[in-house]
């Protein structure tokens, strides 16, 4: 499907959805004109107007990723068609920020969102150039102050070029995510892109890498993608299609550089090699490409022409009738510098994908909702027509036989509650488990670590005190053990159908580096065997302690440890929730899928007695989930994480409530002992400190997960059963309003079944159109 198509078809359906809502209107005036407020069909006008709001609301996102000064910015920008984000030379993106399309002629701004904070802070309004300007300050003070506001993320509204022309694509959204977090720490944060990465695969609709030509190989690169593509490799192949790399600034190609098909190969072998199967690789020059775009538009300045003649304008020189090279005018060769920098070719790639693909999705579930009010109105016609046509007494006998069956059905919904409920406290367990055996883990290895340096410290050391004491991990009975068995000892059937879920928890948590060994070189005079050996004569020094001549010494041995073990813990945390997240989201489409089928049995039932009943072909109450109202578990986190930060504002902080987004969570707080004339640093209180931040840890997320199991799956069930308990009251209410008609106009009989066989004829109409919307798009469904 064409970005074109699928406009066309958005068009068509939001139109017949909104002739279908002046329907019904008109439908239940009449019917209040003769004294029924017709409670029964605002359900069905609800949904439809729930499905239209889906269309114009639904979120496209596309993320932006870099893992080094890959010139993102300049590429977000050239796709945006404005200078407004902040280039790499002038600072780097700090967190999220969000570009949010607006129409043309709306007043662009910038936005900031804080934790705790439901609303957000107006930063500026007003074209790019102010933008980008508050933008640069904001970044500065945030990175040099340390971030006091505890700002999460921006959110930019402004036009973007991209998608002007097409108003179905309206919520569309490019996700700049953060790059090396310079005011957090001078290191590059690799976890922090990892975490991004992540994130972006389970949520965007497509994820772009931008690597930069001169350096797409360096280690920075390869790290990230061994560690995004390590244990998810079934998961990678499901979503490689809405993956996409581009190659940026190849106009830095020099003539002794290889060609950039070349290039293009090496990375092809390079990303196969990461677990990336048939890469899509783009060339790009986003500097020419963000040029060429606003000389077109006529906004570039005086700076930004003399940087496109500086740098581009050359290789499109002419020669004259004399032989005389002459380099047109900007605006004369901006239309083709724009198609060679590759700009416009990633732009319509990426937009077909969405459309394709999530687009797709969307039309054909906002016509499947609409499909199914408009057939409920007829079920309603078809039941009124039928009821003014039968005997009155045997009408009042079918009222009376369907209330009945209307309890029994009740009744088996119930039913269905009760085991949702017990899947749903099970499936709780499944996480809790999950959590708990990635803590198991991290302590473990912490210890043992902790141990290998006492047991370095001296051979002949007095016996050491009782170390703390750590929870020993279930012992699984074969190598593919994971949460999924060890929740299927209960008895459970759901889990059991993933039976993968947990497997990449048992896999063994390393330190890539020896603590032993980072110690010994970071402080090689505290580790030295003759000054312990002398404080082992003068006193028996456990070797937990670790004794240093100066307070320095030992602060460095502290911060030596900071830097080691938190990063490795977050980083197994990050590998531990994606999991959790990516089969808890499995097992909860099941359990949807269970319930959507218990729920449809029953109603069934109800809609083949009334068929028979009255004699009329009724259609299927389809009991549906569409996705535009089934979050995802990442979004819920972080709605749940809001709501608990916001409901709490005293008793907690929200940094405490948040998920662990930094290593700093794991950092041990230890102090430095001062003991005559050394210092002590005690290992053993460095292994109650971290495990001690560990536990606090995990204690929040079990929480923060349990209570977005418990919302998630009993909004499905809830969701299921308010779609059939409309349907039964809408068909009651039907009953009644034909037994109350018929008392006092049963004279007007004829005039009535004209007039409601009027209405059935109109409302075919839209059903046929509907009918043919789903075979259009039945031809442009995307292929897996």
């Amino acid at each position: 499907m064409s970005s074109q198509e699928f406009q066309a078809a958005y068009t068509s359906i939001y139109s017949t959805g909104t002739f279908l809502l002046q329907y019904l209107k008109e439908f239940r005036d009449g019917l209040r004109i003769q004294g029924d407020e017709s409670q029964g069909l605002q359900s069905i006008e609800d949904e439809i107007n729930k499905a239209l709001k889906a269309l114009q609301d639904q979120k496209y996102q596309v993320a932006v990723i870099a893992a080094m000064k890959a010139g993102k910015s300049t590429f977000l920008n050239s796709i945006i068609g404005a200078d407004v984000l902040a280039s790499e030379t002038a600072a780097c993106t700090i967190c999220r920020t969000d570009v949010r399309h607006i129409k043309p002629g709306e007043t662009p701004k910038l936005l900031e969102y804080r934790e705790g904070e439901r609303k957000p802070v107006l930063l500026v309004e007003g074209d790019a150039g102010k933008i980008q300007q508050e933008f640069l300050l904001r970044t500065r003070e945030i990175r040099e102050k340390g971030n006091p506001d505890n700002t999460t993320r921006f959110e930019i509204e402004h036009p973007i070029e991209a998608i002007s022309q097409l108003s179905s694509l309206t919520g569309f959204t490019l996700v700049d995510t953060p790059g090396p977090n310079e005011w957090e720490s001078a290191n590059f944060n690799i976890n922090a892109l990892k975490q991004t990465a992540l994130e972006a695969l389970r949520t965007c609709n497509a994820i772009l890498f931008i690597l930069n030509y001169a350096s797409y190989k360096d280690n920075a690169v390869a790290d990230l993608f061994k560690d995004v593509v390590e244990n998810r490799k079934d998961f990678i192949a499901e979503n490689t299609g809405k993956i996409y790399f581009i190659l940026n600034k190849i106009d830095q190609k020099t003539e002794r550089d290889k060609e950039i098909a070349d290039v293009i190969k090496d990375l092809e072998r390079e990303l196969t090699g990461f677990g990336f199967c048939n890469p899509v690789i783009y060339p790009a020059s986003s500097r020419q490409g963000l040029l060429a775009k606003l000389i077109q538009q006529e906004k570039a300045t005086e700076k930004e022409i003399k940087d496109f003649e500086d740098f581009f304008s050359a290789k499109y020189a002419e020669r004259d009738e004399k032989g005389r090279r002459v380099i047109p005018l900007p605006e004369e060769i901006a239309p083709r510098a724009l198609q060679d920098s590759g700009i416009l070719n990633i732009q319509e790639t990426v937009i077909q994908r969405i459309t394709q693909n999530s687009g797709w999705n969307l039309l054909s579930e906002v016509v499947a909702e609409i499909d199914k009010a408009a057939k409920a109105i007829e079920d309603t016609l078809n039941t009124e027509i039928k009821g003014w046509e039968m005997e009155i007494e045997s009408l009042k006998e079918k009222v009376e036989e369907y209330r009945k069956r209307s309890e029994n059905a009740m009744y088996k919904v119930e039913s269905v509650k009760k085991k949702v409920e017990t899947e749903k406290q099970i499936l709780i367990q499944g996480f809790s488990q999950g959590i708990d055996k990635f803590a198991d883990g991290a302590k473990a290895k912490i210890k043992s670590e902790i141990d290998k340096i006492a047991d370095s410290r001296s051979a002949n050391s007095p016996k050491p005190k009782k170390t703390p004491k750590i929870r020993q991990l279930p012992q699984p009975t074969s190598d593919n053990m994971g949460v999924g068995q060890i929740i299927g000892g209960i008895g459970e059937l759901v889990l059991g159908l993933f039976p993968n879920f947990g497997k990449g928890l048992g896999q063994a948590f390393n330190l890539t580096v020896s603590l032993l060994d980072k110690l010994s070189e970071s402080v090689p005079e505290t580790f030295n065997n003759s000054v312990y050996e002398h404080a082992v004569k003068s006193e028996k020094l456990d070797p937990y302690i670790i004794r240093c001549k100066t307070k320095a010494e030992a602060e460095k041995i502290v911060k030596t440890i900071n830097k080691i073990c938190p990063p490795h813990i977050h980083n197994w945390w990050i590998d531990t929730q994606d999991e959790l997240v990516r089969e808890g989201t499995k097992i909860r489409e099941e359990l949807a899928r269970r319930i959507q089928e218990d729920i449809q049995e029953i109603s069934d039932e109800l809609s083949n007695y009334l068929g028979d009943a009255l004699e009329v072909k009724l259609n299927i109450n389809s009991i549906q989930f569409p996705s535009f109202d089934f979050p995802g578990i990442d979004a819920r986190i972080k709605d749940v994480q809001l709501a608990v930060v916001v409901g709490n504002r005293r008793e907690e902080t929200g940094r405490k409530s948040r998920c662990c987004n930094s290593d700093e969570v794991y950092y041990a707080d230890v102090d430095v002992t001062e003991n005559w004339e050394f210092f002590d640093v005690d290992l053993r209180q460095t292994l109650e400190s971290v495990n001690g931040k560990i536990d606090e840890q995990i204690s929040r997320n079990r929480q923060l997960l349990e209570r977005v199991i418990d919302k998630q799956i009993s909004a499905d069930f809830r969701s299921a059963e308010k779609q059939i308990n409309d349907y039964i009251k809408r068909f009651q209410n039907d009953f009644e309003r034909v037994l109350k008609e018929r008392k006092t106009k049963e004279a007007e009989a004829p005039e009535i079944l004209a007039r409601l066989e009027y209405q059935k004829a109109t409302l075919i109409e839209y059903l046929s159109q509907l009918s043919s919307i789903r075979e259009s798009l039945n031809i442009w469904k995307p292929v897996k």
